[in-house]
């Protein structure tokens, strides 16, 4: 078992920035997969970023390619998501995932096969 907290959401105008982190706790994160998903108002959950289990491989959506940087520090369990250029586009509950998984290098972005979730931190980006 892992718990996952997320932290870092907030209010911020459009071209600002804001770093979430994921705090893991329970199992040693090392040995999993991690991923970032938004669910805005009235739409569904969807991928935002993804990083290997040692952090060797990352992938992002096209929406946040560039603007965004996903990135790990297993010593310290956690997790990060540097959003720059924030746009309105961006509001969203963000969320963290995590799977234990064998491939140092593979990145899941398939929501249903991440199996631990956090309770999200809200983004507003304002115009």
């Amino acid at each position: 078992q892992v718990q996952l907290v997320e932290s870092g959401g907030g209010l911020v105008q459009a071209g600002g920035s804001l770093r979430l982190a994921c705090a893991a706790s329970g199992r040693t994160s090392s040995s999993y997969a991690m991923g970032w998903f938004r669910q805005a108002p009235g739409k569904e959950r969807e991928f935002v970023s993804g990083i290997s289990r040692s952090g060797g491989s990352t992938h992002y959506a096209d929406s946040v390619k560039g603007r965004f940087t996903i990135s790990r520090d297993n010593a310290k369990n956690t997790v990060y998501l540097q959003m720059n250029s924030l746009k309105p586009d961006d509001t969203a509950v963000y969320y963290c995932a995590a799977r234990q998984y064998y491939s140092d290098y593979e990145v899941i972005t398939l929501q249903h096969r991440y199996d631990y979730w956090g309770q999200g931190t809200q983004v507003t980006v304002s115009s």
